[in-house]
C-alpha cells in the first residue's frame, strides 16, 4: 500500500507521508522483525501518561496471511473442488428431499453452503482421526452444517442412500433398516458417530475450550501424552452472540492453549438478518479475540482478489472496505456482477479502474476467503504452526453460497428448505455437477464409482489422517473400584457421630484420591467454593492444577491448609464460573470416549447454581453420555438458612428428574451417601454404563446413624424402612417418609405422634423419588403391554400398601415426591417447600414452609381423620397445641 494511501489529506499530509515512507523503507531494508522492534520502542514512549496514546483495535479488512507467505497447496485442487461440490449437492438434496416429502422436518441448507470449503480443507488436510499417530483431534462441528458432515460420511461409504433418505427421521429409519440421521450432532442418538453435541448455540465454543484445557491437564498429570493433538471448532458468527461462546476466551489465552483452533464462519447472517448490519462482525470479533489474547487470522478475500490488491497502488480497496458495513456486504453477496460493478467498484474512479478488464461474470465469481481452498489451507496451516496462544480464524463467506437467487445472501436464506426446478438446475450448473436434468430435478444423490479418481483421493487423504471423522470411540479400559470399607466405613458405621453429609463426602473423596488405582482418575472440581465445602485440606495434599505451576509465595504458605498451585495439581479450581466448571466436568466425564481414559469427576457446587443456572450444559452432558458425579451442596430450601431467595434450592431434583440418564439422590445420612457413591462408581467405571449421578449434600451437622442391616438395596432403589416407632395401645398407624435433612424432622414427628397422640409410625427414608418413579413407570408400562402375564409390582407399591396412609416431607417442592403418587394406592399427603426462599434460621424456615415436625404431625393426624380412623377434633387439638396459625398465607403465595 502506498504512503499516500496511509497519509490522508490536510496541511500535514507531506509530513505524514514522510513518516509512513520511513517505516516502509525500514521494512524493505531491515525486515518486518526489525520494524516491530522499533515500533515497540516507540509505542512505550507514546503510552506514557503525558502523551496517553492508545492503539486503534483492528487491522485492515484484508487477509492476515499475505500472498508471499502462503504455503504451496499440497493437494489436488481440481479433485478437491469437485468433491466439495458433490458434498454441497448431497447435503442440499438430503434436506430438500426430506422437506419435499414431509414439510415439517426442517433442516438447514444455507449454513453448510457457506461452510463447505472450510469443512473440506479440514477433512482433507488437518482433522486427524483416531488412528493417527498423534492420537487424533477433537472437532466441534457447526450444528446447522450437520447435513454436510452426513454428506461426507456418505462419500466415505459410512452411510447409504437409504440413511440419507432418513435424515431427521430416526424412528421410521429403524423400522426400515436404515440409520436415522439426527438433526444436529447428538452422541446419544448416534453414539458411534458424533462426539460432541453442539446444537444449542454457545455450548460447542465453551466446551471446546475446556476440552483443550483438559488435554493439558491429563498431560501435565502424566496420565496421557496429548501434546500433538488439536481441538478444532467450526462455529458461526451469529453464535458468537451467545454469552457462553465468548465467556472463556481469556482462560484459553491465559492457559496458552495453542492446541485450540477456532474457525468462525463469518457469513454475516443470523437466522433473521445480518449479524452486524451497521458494523463489521469480523472487526468486532478481531478486537474481542485479540483483546483476550488470542492469535487472530483474518481470512477475508479469495485468490481472485490478489491481482486487484496488487494493482491497487492507491489503497482504494482497503479504504472502500473500511467504509462498507456488513449489511451492504450481504447485499453484494445476493446481487450479481453487474450490480457489484456499479455499486461497489463504481464508488470512485480508482475502484472502477481495477475491474475494467473483468466481465460481470468474473466479478460475480470473485470469491470470499472462506470459499477459496488455497486461502483456507494457508490460514489453517498458519494456525497449526502458531505456538503459545489459541488461534481463531475469522473466515468471510456467503450464506447460501451457490444457491443463486434461491438463497445466496438473502434475508430468508436460513429458512430455505425447498428449491424450484430452475433453482436446482442453476445450482448444478454453478458447481458443474455430473447430473442430468432428470437426476437434478429428482434430487438424486451423487457418489462417484469406488475406483474413480475422486473416491480414491478422498479415501487416501482420510487414511493418511487416521481414518474417518467424526468417529466416537468407547474403548477405555474399566477401572477397579476399592471396597467400600476402605473409604466409607466411617459413614455406614457412624454410630451417632455428628457430621454433615458434605463433610462425609469430602472425607470419602479424599480417601478415594489416595487409592493407587482409582486415585489418579479422580478429578475434584469446584467453582471457587472449596473452603465453603470443607475442601481446603485438599489444597496442599493434591494441589490445584495450574498450567504454569506456582510462581508466587502464597500468603498462607506456613499453614497446613495452604493454597498450593502445581503443574500436576489434581483439583480444578475454576473460579466464579459455573459454566466453566461444568464444562471441565463434561471434559473429564467424557474422557473415556475422547481419550480412551476413564476418569471420575466430582463437581461440587451450590445446588441452586446447577440445573437451574447451567441446565443447558447439563443436558448437553447427558447427550454426550457423560459419566461422573454432580454434587449439589448446601442443598434444599431450608438448610442454607441465611442466604435467602437466590441461593435456596427447592427444585433441582425436579429438574434432574427430566434428564433420562441422570440418577438423582437426596440422601439424609452419610451411610446412604457412601452406598450411593460406591454403586455409582461401579456402574460408571466397572460396568461402564452411560449414566451420571446428581447427589445433594447438606451443610447441617447432626448425628449420623449406623445403617440398618440390608438397607443398601433399598437405598439404591430409592426407599427403605429406616425405623419404626410403636405406641402402646396405638389408635392408628402411619407411614412417614422423608428425604435429605428433613428426614430428621420426620423422625422427630414420629416421636411426637407416639408421645402426644398414641399413633405408631413407620419411618422411611426416600433416597430418590426419581428412581422410585423411574422403576414404577417402567413396570406400569410393562404391565400395560403384557396384559396376559403375571403383573409386576414396583418397589414403592410393594411397600406403600393401601391400608396405611403415607405422609412425605422433603426440602423440595411438592412435585418431587408427587412423582410417585400415581403408582401407589395408599392415601398420600405431601409436604414441600413451594415458593420463594427466605433468610432465617432453619427452624423458622421449616415452620414457614410447613415441613417441620409439627406440621408433619398435623398432616398425619389429618390423613387419619379423613380416613375415619381418629376424631377430627384430635387434629384440631394438635393445631392449637403446636401453635400453628391456620390463617397463615401459604408459602407459595407470599
Amino acid at each position: 500500500m502506498s504512503s499516500a494511501g496511509l497519509a490522508g489529506a490536510g496541511s500535514d499530509a507531506q509530513e505524514m507521508a514522510e513518516w509512513c515512507e520511513a517505516l516502509q523503507s525500514l521494512v524493505s531494508h531491515a525486515g518486518a522483525d526489525r520494524a516491530r522492534q522499533i515500533l515497540d520502542a516507540v509505542t512505550s514512549i507514546a503510552r506514557a501518561p503525558d502523551i496517553g496514546w492508545q492503539p486503534t483495535y483492528g487491522t485492515p479488512y484484508v487477509n492476515t496471511v499475505p500472498v508471499e507467505q502462503q504455503p504451496a497447496f499440497p493437494g489436488d485442487l481440481t479433485i478437491e473442488e469437485r468433491l466439495v461440490s458433490l458434498m454441497r449437492w448431497n447435503a442440499l438434496a438430503m434436506v430438500v428431499r426430506a422437506n419435499k416429502a414431509y414439510g415439517e422436518l426442517g433442516g438447514h441448507v444455507a449454513s453448510y453452503a457457506s461452510a463447505a470449503d472450510l469443512f473440506e480443507v479440514g477433512f482433507n488436510h488437518f482433522f486427524r482421526g483416531p488412528g493417527h499417530a498423534s492420537g487424533g483431534d477433537l472437532v466441534f462441528y457447526q450444528p446447522h452444517s450437520a447435513p454436510g458432515v452426513y454428506a461426507r460420511a456418505f462419500m466415505d461409504g459410512r452411510f447409504t442412500e437409504s440413511d440419507l433418505e432418513h435424515y431427521r427421521q430416526e424412528i421410521s429409519a429403524s423400522r426400515n433398516g436404515a440409520q436415522g440421521l439426527s438433526s444436529y450432532p447428538h452422541p446419544w442418538l448416534m453414539p458411534d458417530f458424533w462426539q460432541f453435541p453442539t446444537g444449542s448455540m454457545g455450548i460447542g465454543p465453551i466446551s471446546s475450550i475446556y476440552q483443550a484445557r483438559f488435554m493439558r491437564y491429563i498431560q501435565h498429570r502424566g496420565l496421557q501424552d496429548t501434546s500433538a493433538r488439536k481441538v478444532w471448532g467450526i462455529f458461526g458468527d451469529g453464535e458468537m452472540d451467545e454469552p457462553e461462546s465468548m465467556s472463556a476466551l481469556s482462560l484459553a489465552a491465559r492457559e496458552g492453549l495453542d492446541n485450540l483452533v477456532w474457525v468462525v464462519n463469518c457469513n454475516l447472517q443470523r437466522l433473521d438478518g445480518p449479524v452486524r448490519g451497521n458494523a463489521r462482525i469480523i472487526d468486532e470479533l478481531e478486537a474481542s479475540f485479540s483483546g483476550a489474547g488470542w492469535n487472530v487470522i483474518k481470512l477475508v478475500w479469495g485468490s481472485d482478489w490478489d491481482g486487484l490488491f496488487a494493482r491497487d497502488r492507491e489503497g482504494a480497496l482497503v479504504r472502500a472496505f473500511a467504509q462498507t458495513m456488513d449489511g451492504q456486504l450481504q447485499t453484494f453477496a445476493a446481487k450479481d456482477g453487474s450490480y457489484n460493478r456499479a455499486h461497489f467498484f463504481g464508488q470512485n474512479d480508482s475502484l472502477a479502474r481495477l475491474v475494467e478488464g473483468l466481465t460481470d461474470d468474473q466479478i460475480d465469481r470473485l470469491k470470499r476467503g472462506g470459499h477459496d481452498l488455497v486461502k483456507i489451507y494457508a490460514a489453517y496451516h498458519a494456525a497449526v504452526q502458531h505456538s503459545g496462544r489459541p488461534t481463531v480464524i475469522l473466515a468471510q463467506t456467503k450464506k447460501g453460497y451457490g444457491m443463486g437467487s434461491a438463497g445466496q445472501g438473502k434475508m430468508t436464506t436460513h429458512q430455505q428448505k425447498k428449491l424450484t426446478r430452475d433453482d436446482l438446475l442453476a445450482f448444478r450448473d454453478h458447481f458443474q455437477l455430473p447430473l442430468s436434468d432428470e437426476e437434478t430435478e429428482s434430487l438424486s444423490f451423487c457418489r462417484p464409482a469406488a475406483d474413480s479418481p475422486e473416491m480414491r483421493y478422498l479415501h487416501k487423504r482420510r487414511e493418511a489422517l487416521g481414518g474417518p471423522m467424526p468417529s466416537r470411540q468407547t474403548s477405555a479400559a474399566a477401572v477397579s473400584i476399592p471396597k467400600l470399607e476402605s473409604y466409607g466405613k466411617f459413614a455406614v458405621e457412624a454410630g451417632g457421630k455428628e457430621m454433615s453429609t458434605t463433610m462425609a463426602f469430602v472425607r470419602m473423596m479424599s480417601s478415594l484420591m489416595k487409592d493407587k488405582q482409582l486415585g489418579p482418575r479422580v478429578v475434584p472440581i469446584v467453582a471457587d467454593e472449596a473452603r465453603t465445602f470443607g475442601m481446603a485440606n485438599l489444597f496442599k495434599q493434591f494441589g490445584i492444577y495450574s498450567s504454569v505451576g506456582q510462581r508466587y509465595e502464597p500468603e498462607d504458605i506456613g499453614s497446613i491448609l495452604s493454597y498450593r498451585e502445581a503443574l500436576d495439581g489434581q483439583i480444578l479450581e475454576e473460579g466464579i464460573s459455573e459454566a466453566g466448571a461444568i464444562s471441565s466436568w463434561v471434559a473429564a466425564a467424557t474422557s473415556y470416549s475422547t481419550h480412551g481414559l476413564n476418569m471420575l469427576p466430582f463437581y461440587i457446587y451450590y445446588s441452586m447454581f446447577g440445573f437451574q443456572r447451567i441446565g443447558d450444559l447439563i443436558w448437553a452432558a447427558a447427550d454426550q453420555r457423560a459419566r461422573g458425579f454432580l454434587l449439589g451442596a448446601t442443598a434444599g430450601k431450608t438448610t442454607l438458612g441465611g442466604e435467602g431467595l437466590q441461593h435456596q434450592d427447592g427444585h433441582s431434583h425436579l429438574l434432574a428428574s427430566t434428564v433420562p440418564n441422570c440418577r438423582a439422590y437426596d440422601p439424609a445420612f452419610a451411610g446412604e451417601l457412601a452406598i450411593i457413591v460406591d454403586h455409582g462408581m461401579r456402574e460408571m467405571l466397572e460396568e461402564q454404563k452411560d449414566v451420571f449421578y446428581y447427589v445433594t449434600v447438606m451443610n447441617e451437622n447432626y448425628a449420623q446413624p449406623t445403617l440398618p442391616d440390608g438397607a443398601a438395596e433399598g437405598i439404591i432403589k430409592g426407599l427403605y424402612r429406616y425405623a419404626q416407632t410403636s405406641a402402646g395401645g396405638a389408635k392408628a398407624a402411619v407411614r412417614l417418609v422423608g428425604s435429605g435433612t428433613i428426614l430428621m424432622e420426620v423422625i422427630a414427628a414420629a416421636e411426637l405422634l407416639a408421645e402426644d397422640w398414641n399413633i405408631s409410625s413407620e419411618i422411611w427414608s426416600a433416597t430418590s423419588f426419581t428412581e422410585l418413579a423411574r422403576e414404577a413407570r417402567a413396570i406400569e408400562r410393562w404391565n400395560r403391554l403384557h396384559p396376559q402375564d403375571v403383573q409386576r409390582v414396583s418397589h414403592v407399591a410393594r411397600h406403600f400398601t393401601p391400608e396405611v396412609p403415607v405422609i412425605a416431607a422433603t426440602d423440595y417442592v411438592r412435585a418431587v415426591p408427587q412423582l410417585i403418587a400415581s403408582y401407589i394406592e395408599a392415601s398420600f399427603v405431601v409436604l414441600g417447600t413451594d415458593g420463594f426462599g427466605r433468610s432465617d434460621t432453619r427452624p423458622m424456615l421449616r415452620g414457614f414452609f410447613e415441613v417441620d415436625r409439627k406440621h408433619i404431625v398435623v398432616a398425619a393426624l389429618s390423613s387419619l381423620a379423613q380416613r375415619g380412623e381418629i376424631d377430627p377434633q384430635v387434629c384440631a387439638d394438635a393445631i392449637v397445641l403446636y401453635g400453628i396459625d391456620p390463617q397463615a398465607t401459604a408459602s407459595w403465595d407470599c
